[in-house]
């Protein structure tokens, strides 16, 4: 089992452009989930977080530009990246778009590559280790597309859950991360674990880590989580 996919959010109210945006998100083998207006596109944020979304400014009921002052000023939601698409192209859109949050603006109509571009870039930012980037975290390295992981001089062999774990926390040392958090993450949404199981596995990949001295980098929070550092 590999890393969930990365998950992008298309919101954006012209049905064409929402099916080539998906289509093309697709092939980058990112799961996509799309919405047709900007209400939409809020109660899809709070029931599946996305990783990064793509967001339409000019729509119906609820402007993208709304949606995005929304999303930034809530601390729940605040760090997913947003890629602003619109029409707008005068300077003072762009700031105006960039100053409610919009990590990215887009103009229309663009290259589907350079959008492409963009959200791996943002993706980068969020889940590195989805988009083929090393990890490094101390003495500890992990090259998610070898799976190979190695602490200081020594290569370690981690499960294949164990390994979805570590590049949780390397890709964001000192979060705290909750047990349900952490299933969504590294078991998917769409599968049932008991969350006990985050605790079993956290302790194997403890075990893995100090095997050869080491210190034990994960915290356990308690009433909250874990965390790497």
């Amino acid at each position: 089992m590999s890393l969930p996919q990365p998950h992008v959010l298309v919101v954006e109210d012209e049905p064409a452009q929402r099916e080539v945006l998906a289509y093309n998100i697709e092939a980058e083998g990112f799961r996509v989930s799309r919405a047709e207006n900007g209400e939409d596109g809020l109660m899809m944020v709070n029931e599946d977080p996305p990783d990064v979304i793509v967001l339409d400014w000019m729509m119906p009921i609820l402007s993208g530009i709304e949606v995005c002052r929304r999303l930034k000023i809530s601390p729940e939601t605040r760090n997913i990246p947003i890629i602003m698409l619109s029409a707008k192209s005068e300077e003072i859109d762009k700031v105006r778009g960039l100053e409610t949050g919009a990590d990215d603006y887009v103009v229309k109509p663009y290259s589907v590559s350079e959008l492409m571009a963009r959200v791996r870039t943002q993706l980068r930012r969020v889940r590195p280790s989805t988009v083929g980037q090393v990890l490094t975290y101390d003495d500890i390295v992990l090259d998610s597309e070898t799976h190979r992981v190695t602490r200081g001089d020594e290569q370690l062999k981690l499960g294949p859950t164990e390994f979805r774990l570590l590049s949780t926390f390397m890709e964001k040392p000192g979060r705290v991360w909750s047990r349900d958090q952490l299933l969504d993450r590294v078991w998917g949404r769409d599968i049932y674990v008991d969350t006990r199981t985050v605790d079993v596995h956290v302790g194997r990949l403890r075990k893995v880590l100090t095997g050869n001295g080491g210190e034990d980098p994960v915290r356990t929070v308690r009433g909250a989580g874990y965390a790497l550092g």
